[in-house]
């Protein structure tokens, strides 16, 4: 069970660890296996961790428990993301205990589980303040090290601000990733960011219904800290945390530096996520940014009547897809000022691979969401019949969806 501190809401806590689960086991990936959703190579090391095991010395008051409600949401947020080529921690099982919770927040008594965890790390941004607390410059540096040679390796030995550089990549790419696919972690603190830019120890998140820049997943975010268009801003901060603990291995203004290539990073990834979602090739900088702002300028339009999610399943594949989506359901949407905008960006872009619009999966109607009704509904379903098979459906779905996309 891991120790650390961290920002919450912004205010620092130095009384924080892994309180229900523990780094169980580590693997490595194999030489031939298939590259990652972030496009890493293969051969990473991979960590299998507990969630909902019981009691650690970082508990506290806790039970260590996991309600089943929550594990399911998790493997639920874990696939979609998947599906939309975001880097996340994935479940590797989820087991029901048979123990009854009680829970000040949810009908209780209520099922419990424990959830076992893939993910590339646990190290978080606030094990390294842990180690700063402390004023322990030897153990910051052997933290970097560690976390250099396992997660960064092109970065040379010593290069303190070369890592940061690597985390803060990482974590503009995720951030970009996010916001192209309508994610809201709801809970963006400083020991839910780790260094190799993954989605993990997400709460309250949600996928948003339709273009929405204040929506908030947590309704404890009373001032919208962590607001859908606010995440960008929230893992910059959360970075410069992290390079304030790193100050004791590192000149301050080389890892002002490294901080400073987020805001680059993370245009370059927005880009570059919203062409893999609308499954067109690259034409450029300017051309790019154009249909960047162009879809962006339509999600906002439409609003409700879109939604977030069809857009990218309609003009999939851009020109390829137009009789598909001028024959959809949503058509009379595809009609304004706007989308006039936005056919002229998609349209000089080429189509990346049009074949993948031969699956089945472009023939529907309707892309798969991760609507909070949808998921509610799915928890029913478990909770009132003990009837799994919603959950297990909507896995195949997001599996066929991530194939066609591949």
């Amino acid at each position: 069970a891991m120790r650390y501190h961290g920002h919450q809401f912004r205010t620092y806590n130095p009384d924080l660890g892994d309180g229900r689960g523990f780094l169980a086991a580590q693997l490595r990936e194999a030489p031939g296996a298939q590259a990652a959703s972030d496009g890493a190579l293969p051969g990473r090391l991979l960590d299998l961790g507990t969630k909902g095991s019981g009691t650690t010395p970082w508990s506290r008051t806790a039970d260590g428990r996991l309600t089943l409600k929550g594990g399911v949401r998790e493997v639920l947020a874990a696939e979609m993301l998947e599906a939309q080529g975001v880097p996340t921690s994935r479940a590797f099982s989820l087991i029901e205990t048979g123990e009854a919770l009680e829970r000040g927040d949810e009908p209780s008594p209520t099922r419990s589980a424990v959830l076992v965890r893939l993910s590339h790390s646990h190290i978080r941004f606030g094990t390294f303040q842990r180690a700063a607390y402390f004023g322990r410059a030897d153990m910051v540096e052997t933290l970097v090290e560690h976390a250099r040679s396992l997660y960064h390796p092109q970065v040379a030995v010593g290069d303190t601000p070369g890592f940061l550089a690597a985390v803060v990549a990482a974590s503009a790419r995720l951030t970009a990733r996010w916001v192209a696919a309508g994610f809201v972690h709801g809970v963006l603190n400083t020991d839910n960011l780790n260094v190799t830019g993954e989605s993990f120890d997400y709460g309250p998140w949600r996928f948003l219904p339709s273009y929405e820049p204040g929506f908030t997943a947590a309704y404890f975010d009373h001032s919208g800290l962590y607001a859908f268009a606010r995440q960008p801003e929230a893992v910059f901060w959360a970075l410069t945390q992290l390079g304030g603990a790193l100050k004791l291995a590192a000149d301050a203004g080389a890892l002002t530096e490294a901080l400073n290539g987020f805001g680059p990073a993370y245009i370059r990834g927005l880009r570059a996520a919203f062409l893999d979602r609308l499954g067109v090739r690259s034409l450029g900088e300017a051309a790019d940014q154009r249909l960047l702002d162009s879809t962006l300028a339509l999600l906002r339009e439409t609003g409700e009547a879109a939604r977030w999610e069809p857009l990218f399943h309609d003009w999939y594949g851009g020109f390829a897809s137009s009789a598909r989506a001028l024959a959809g359901p949503r058509a009379s949407l595809y009609q304004s000022k706007a989308f006039a905008d936005f056919r002229f960006s998609l349209f000089e872009h080429e189509p990346d691979r049009p074949e993948r619009l031969e699956s089945p999966v472009f023939a529907r109607p309707e892309p798969e969401e991760m609507l909070i009704d949808e998921v509610e509904a799915i928890w029913a379903a478990i909770a009132e019949a003990d009837d799994w098979a919603p959950f297990h459906d909507k896995l195949a779905r997001l599996a066929a969806t991530r194939a066609a996309r591949a």
